[in-house]
């Protein structure tokens, strides 16, 4: 006891750090924690931190110190200066280490080491953790709307979140209000927490325990916020955060990153102020509601008239009777004017499409009515609304390009921007290049989607150097690529038609933008330090790239040393080229000089040293330059191998997720391929097929109707492209995968296919459950045939159902060829109403299905060709009424076995011993009350 008493007093040094393995996500703040307890000394102790990165783990790199403004190494020292890294002392003896901005650098083993205090070493002095820096993969996206709604209206706003990071984590997502006036401050309206708990803001407790707003999660990344009844107070900037939560060895929760998404801008106007002033756009809907505050008024009879600058606009009498004034009736026969009973207490007046001449003041004149001795109908009493002030302003038009002045060759990207969003806009795209020249179409797109390219852009739209494009209901962008100094510098105008019926508005903007020639003002300067050379020394020449930074600075550059021999009675031939990929090339004529030369080059600056000066050598050299693009491409794809499990008639949703590509102006090309399991020597079938200019392609064996409106390609986002399967059934089981191809256009040649890559396999697996059909009772016979028939014969193929089945049932029947080379064809499809669906096979005009009795289904293949080898089977889809409803019907499925056809030439039909044969006997099968004969001809 005495010496355990002696140890406690003097105390033993344990250093503690946070424990690891942490991971965190790149670009957010991190924070470790480091404790030292049983020390002797000062109580303010020193910390230090160093990393074992994981590609030199022995060597150790020490990163900042409490007490040592010299002890980090130089890959830290600008981050510490800049307090990007940097120590909080939450006490003497307790510190957290601070990286603001992680980098995958960050990545390693953290030591927290402590400086002795001590009289003498009993202890440890340093902990260890460790961090694995990863991706942030989080993504959350809302349509950015501006949003006007009257007091008591209904909202709905949908937010997509997703996340792809390998690790477990959960996701928490909420909503929140920036009120006008606010401060900035946002308040939490309503969130669904990491643990699956719906958790409402403090001002929002109330209206959340009475069902005013919810949150909910409609599907694997939606998640709908819904306000019943809107209210004054909600006005102002709705948005929508998620975050990502990851569960630390310490048993606590830490988010690892965060998004926003754009806002939502919601303007309430209130039905409790008796004079408001109201603004809304040209082109937007004006509604105004006439409320009858009264009792009992299911059983009293009204007449409503809508006053506009005090004149009478509409009429409407108890009976239901519409009367107009002026040109408002011409409006409500064409629909942009809407006056209706929504119930006996409350009254609406609707323009859809305000007009300027809408705007000033409103107000709604009602009068109850009584019924007299004699039964007619006489006022009793009226009433006034108060007013209501409307202000309608011209559509506006916002206007802008990715770079005002750009170089030759680079992208430039017009985007426009209507300040309402409709599906009755059309576009139309102009360019004028200089003062007072005629403005020339560049390209336009009507509201059917209809796009027309200018006569003067016709052939650069064929190379694929022009994009138009309606990102959103409000969004238009123009994009050209491989500019030209001589073509595209000027003024650019979007003009915006509004439509509505016969009528338009028209809207337009203007943006100038100028193009820099690639190669104005560049100069190549040839120096030298020595200006005479004698033999034997050696020759250091220096060729500089000047008079244009933004080339010499950002774009490539290569550089080319010529020489001239024999007192210029020839011309200058290329000795040595420094590429802008880095590369040496060789003038053939002077192989000799590579032994005896050195050339360097950087951005703008190449030298040349020639050891060794001869005669023979002391010509004139000079240097000439050029800028070529580095191809090299930057493509990644997710290699995750993933494997789902799905039953009949699910649909099916596979990811093909791009995690990089080379530039912003790179295209993309998306193929989705599909490897069935069985046979099992099957090679990969194209599904469907989105080149760079998103023309879709399906392939041979997806190329019918039933297989094009069963696999979709979908672009969720840039970054994310789906495979979408309806219906996804036994046909369906097999390994996925997508291979994308990155294009780019280069100014010497059109588009150029720069890189491909395929993405890691999808595997389905499909379960038979429930009344899905089984293994143990097929609905179909699998027995497997082969046929052998002579050319030019016909030959019957059979599909029999060996279950019993209800009179109400239906069917539907395709039938598969699968080739020699495994390729698998739809034939023919027949659906439950008699409808034939042909494929596209050369065997379609010789193919008779035919049903001679319910359950039996015949394939008759006429004048067999020799080309027609291969396994053929069938798929049969029962739908069984469970009631008199369509929407009552259950669904089953089943495949037959394969009948092998073999045909043989027309002069060897005296070599086959038999036509038909069995590939597992007996000759006779009987099941149920079906019944199977085999007959041999011998």
């Amino acid at each position: 006891p005495l010496l355990l008493s002696y140890y406690l007093c003097a105390g033993e040094r344990i250093v503690s750090i946070q424990k690891g393995l942490l991971y965190r996500a790149r670009g957010y703040h991190i924070t470790i924690w480091c404790n030292v307890s049983g020390y002797q000394g000062p109580m303010e102790q020193n910390f230090e931190w160093s990393i074992h990165r994981p590609s030199d783990p022995n060597r150790k790199l020490q990163i900042i110190s409490t007490n040592d403004a010299s002890f980090p190494y130089a890959v830290y020292s600008q981050r510490v200066g800049s307090r990007e890294i940097y120590i909080e002392r939450i006490r003497g003896d307790s510190v957290l280490l601070h990286i603001t901005e992680l980098k995958d650098m960050d990545t390693g083993e953290y030591e927290c080491y402590t400086p002795s205090t001590d009289a003498g070493y009993l202890g440890n002095y340093g902990a260890k953790t460790n961090l694995f820096v990863i991706p942030d993969l989080l993504a959350a996206t809302m349509r950015p709307q501006a949003l006007t709604q009257d007091q008591g209206d209904s909202l709905e706003l949908i937010c997509e979140v997703s996340t792809a990071t390998v690790q477990h984590t959960h996701l928490s997502v909420g909503w929140y209000l920036l009120p006008e006036g606010g401060n900035g401050q946002a308040q939490r309206i309503l969130s669904l927490s990491r643990d699956f708990v719906l958790l409402p803001g403090s001002s929002y407790n109330q209206r959340f325990s009475s069902g005013d707003i919810r949150l909910d999660k409609i599907g694997g990344r939606e998640y709908k916020f819904s306000i019943v009844s809107v209210q004054p107070s909600d006005q102002g900037e709705v948005y929508c955060e998620a975050v990502e939560w990851i569960h630390d060895p310490d048993e606590t929760w830490k988010d690892i990153a965060r998004k926003q998404t754009d806002k939502t801008s919601l303007t309430i106007r209130s039905l409790g102020k008796s004079f408001n002033i109201l603004s809304l756009l040209e082109g937007e809907a004006l509604q105004i509601n006439c409320s009858v505050k009264a009792q009992n008024t299911q059983n009293r009879w009204f007449q409503v008239v809508w006053r506009h600058h005090g004149m009478v606009m509409a009429h409407l009498d108890h009976y239901g009777t519409l009367s107009f004034r002026n040109d408002n009736e011409e409006r409500y026969t064409v629909g942009n004017l809407l006056v209706k009973k929504q119930s006996n207490d409350k009254y609406i007046l609707r323009i859809n499409k305000a007009e300027l001449k809408d705007k000033g003041t409103y107000s709604c004149f009602i009068s109850e009515l009584g019924r007299t001795p004699t039964g007619s109908f006489a006022i009793t009493q009226q009433k006034s609304s108060s007013a209501i002030d409307i202000d309608v302003n011209h559509l506006q038009l916002f206007v802008s390009v990715n770079k005002k002045q750009i170089m030759e060759g680079e992208t430039l990207v017009f985007s426009c921007n209507v300040s309402i969003g409709a599906n009755s806009l059309s576009v139309n795209w102009w360019h004028i290049q200089r003062d007072r020249d005629p403005p020339q179409l560049i390209a336009s797109l009507e509201q059917n989607g209809r796009l027309k390219i200018g006569a003067s852009y016709l052939e650069r739209s064929a190379h694929g150097e022009l994009r138009l494009e309606k990102r959103d209901p409000s969004t238009f962008t123009l994009t050209i690529y491989n500019t030209l100094a001589t073509k595209d510098t000027g003024l650019y105008r979007c003009e915006v038609t509004e439509w509505f019926g016969s009528r338009s508005w028209k809207h337009t903007q203007e943006i100038s933008t100028r193009v820099e020639p690639l190669g104005q003002n560049l100069k190549a300067i040839l120096s030298s330090r020595v200006p005479n050379v004698k033999l034997q020394e050696d020759l250091v020449l220096f060729c500089k790239v000047a008079g244009n930074d933004d080339i010499t600075n950002n774009v490539p550059v290569s550089i080319t040393w010529l020489f001239q021999p024999h007192l210029k009675l020839s011309g200058y031939q290329q000795v040595v080229k420094a590429t802008a990929r880095g590369t040496i090339e060789w003038g053939l004529a002077f192989m000799q000089f590579e032994k005896k030369t050195k050339i360097t080059k950087s951005s703008s600056l190449s030298q040349l040293l020639i050891h060794s000066v001869h005669m023979a050598r002391e010509r004139d050299l000079v240097t000439t330059i050029s800028m070529p693009f580095i191809l090299e491409s930057n493509l990644r794809l997710n290699m995750d191998i993933k494997s789902l499990e799905i039953t009949s008639n699910e649909d099916v949703r596979i990811d093909c997720r791009i995690r990089s590509w080379t530039n912003e102006n790179s295209r993309l090309g998306v193929a989705w391929y599909f490897l069935p399991f069985s046979p099992t020597n099957s090679v990969p079938l194209l599904i469907i097929r989105m080149n760079y200019t998103n023309i879709l392609e399906y392939g041979e064996a997806f190329s019918s109707l039933h297989q094009k409106s069963r696999f979709h390609n979908k672009r969720i986002s840039s970054h994310l492209y789906q495979l979408l399967i309806l219906s996804g059934g036994y046909d369906a089981h097999g390994e996925y995968y997508c291979i994308v191809d990155e294009w780019i256009w280069l100014t010497d040649g059109g588009w150029y296919k720069l890189g491909t890559m395929e993405s890691g396999k999808t595997t389905l697996n499909f379960k038979f459950s429930g009344n899905k059909v089984t293994m143990e009772s097929p609905l179909v016979e699998r027995t497997n045939y082969s046929i052998t028939v002579t050319e030019n014969e016909d030959v019957t193929l059979n599909c029999t159902l060996q279950r019993p089945f209800q009179p109400t049932s239906h069917f539907s029947i395709s039938w598969f060829r699968v080739s020699e080379q495994s390729n698998t064809e739809t034939l023919v499809h027949m659906k439950g109403n008699g409808i034939l669906d042909y494929g596209n096979g050369t065997m379609a005009r010789r193919l008779h299905p035919h049903c001679p009795s319910v359950g039996d289904f015949l394939l008759i293949l006429q004048n067999v060709e020799k080309d027609d080898a291969g396994l053929f089977y069938c798929r049969v889809e029962e739908f069984k009424a469970v009631d008199c409803s369509a929407a009552g019907a259950k669904h089953e499925w089943g495949e037959s076995g394969f009948s092998k056809l073999v045909v043989l030439p027309s002069g060897n039909a005296e070599l086959t011993p038999g036509c038909m044969s069995v590939l597992n006997s007996p000759a006779l099968y009987l099941k149920g009350d079906r019944r199977f004969v085999l007959l041999l001809l011998l």
